[in-house]
């Protein structure tokens, strides 16, 4: 009986798989490993990879895919995210001993010996392993590190880019990537201990953090701009576009290891804050909710009852701690009171007043309600306690996300009462209201 019932299990398999389309897009940002192109992407590429091995027709994989993704994406140029269809790729499942699915192996410092990923299946457990590995993988190659064959020591100068008051603006403020800003002077004995500890850095970040170089006594103008008054003067250019007030100081040692750790920690904080939407439609909640482990649900007061003074208030609070939780990859949204009602109704929010708060699990169908201050302080509290695996949790009411009205999104502005209706008094006849009276 057992074999019978294996052997139906293998055939519905069979039958659903061809029926499954890849988990992954060619518009994903999870890379889609063959056997053709495996060795040569992952196995002698210098990049640490993240590699998920999937079966399209495995319930536990098609969950995974919004938080794979989103850790993809979060890691994009800085670690390497793909996946494999063992489906159709048998042979390289079993060359790395995949027994079920989702198995997902971290490929660091020894392509050969990869990590199996044990961690929570959400996209901030796969970023923490990713960046361990990362870092585990260029401390092996530094000085005093473990590396097999080679130079210990091995670096290019090339790799430190040379930064000039016209090239500055373009390579650095101009630039998507993080970079380190070295400001020197050719004759300053502290800058010339620094270079091969740069240069070292320099080629063990490449493809992460980008390494300048100025001379200050030169290109002076950059120099003056940035406060350089002493050499070295080691400054941070945060990822993204920049402006000249971007600038952060560096506060690491001066060692290669130093500089590694301190730019991949950086890196690691520079995950970029969630944007705090207005429910205007059903695929905003879902967005929200539906791809992120938990959804934080505001409802704002009516705009006659709060104004945009007020409003805005209550948005930059929301937002300075979006930023503060950014590494939970949560989903932020709020809605106007009155606007949402079955949304207030599924969370029970709203009935103590306005603005109030509820923080959904989607996958569990379970929300926690906010029962403090609705400030900073009451708020972060809250979210701390969740954050924790504290707290109180009860079921959504229909055990589903509830239907959303479409409406306009809030324009920034002040609310405007209706206005009065005027009534014309020119046909009423005084006399016959006195007679009626």
């Amino acid at each position: 009986m057992e074999r019978s019932s294996g052997i139906v299990f293998i055939f519905i398999g069979l039958l659903i798989a061809p029926l499954s389309l890849a988990l992954y897009d060619s518009g994903s940002d999870v890379v889609n490993l063959t056997p053709t192109n495996f060795d040569r992407l992952v196995v002698q590429s210098d990049s640490v990879w993240v590699v998920e091995f999937f079966a399209p027709w495995c319930g536990h994989c098609q969950q995974l895919v919004p938080e794979y993704s989103k850790a993809a994406a979060a890691l994009k140029a800085i670690v390497k995210v793909g996946g494999v269809n063992v489906d159709e790729h048998k042979a390289l499942g079993s060359q790395y001993s995949v027994q079920g699915f989702p198995t997902i192996k971290i490929f660091g410092a020894d392509k050969r010996k990869p990590e199996d990923y044990k961690g929570p299946r959400t996209a901030q457990g796969i970023i923490d392993a990713a960046f361990s590995a990362l870092r585990s993988k260029v401390n092996s190659q530094l000085p005093g590190g473990r590396r097999s064959g080679g130079d210990q020591s091995k670096s290019d100068p090339k790799d430190v880019i040379e930064l000039t008051d016209s090239n500055f603006d373009s390579l650095v403020l101009d630039s998507d990537d993080m970079w380190l800003v070295e400001f020197f002077a050719p004759w300053c004995g502290h800058c010339k201990n620094l270079a091969p500890h740069w240069a070292r850095a320099a080629t063990e970040l490449k493809g992460k953090v980008k390494l300048g170089a100025l001379d200050a006594t030169v290109h002076t103008s950059k120099a003056q701009q940035y406060g350089v008054n002493s050499y070295p003067t080691i400054k941070l250019f945060p990822s993204g576009r920049k402006d000249a007030g971007s600038a952060v100081d560096f506060t690491g040692g001066r060692t290669s290891s130093d500089i590694v750790n301190w730019a991949l920690d950086r890196l690691a904080e520079n995950v970029p804050p969630p944007e705090i939407k207005q429910v205007t439609n059903e695929a905003v909640l879902k967005e929200a909710c539906e791809e992120h482990p938990l959804c934080v649900v505001s409802i704002l007061p009516y705009i006659l009852d709060c104004q945009s003074s007020c409003r805005n208030e209550y948005l930059d609070i929301l937002q300075k701690l979006g930023d503060k939780y950014k590494k939970k990859m949560w989903g932020w949204v709020w809605a106007e009171a009155g606007a949402q009602p079955d949304l207030e109704s599924a969370l029970e929010i709203g009935g103590f007043g306005y603005p109030a708060m509820a923080v959904l699990n989607h996958k569990k169908m379970k929300y926690s309600i906010l029962r403090g201050a609705f400030s900073y302080d009451g708020i972060n509290e809250f979210l701390r306690d969740l954050s924790y695996g504290r707290g109180n949790t009860s079921p959504v009411k229909g055990a589903a996300l509830p239907s959303v009205a479409t409406v306009e999104a809030w324009d920034g502005k002040d609310g405007q009462p209706p206005p009065e209706e005027d009534i014309d008094l020119s046909d009423v006849d005084l006399d016959d209201l006195k007679d009626e009276l």
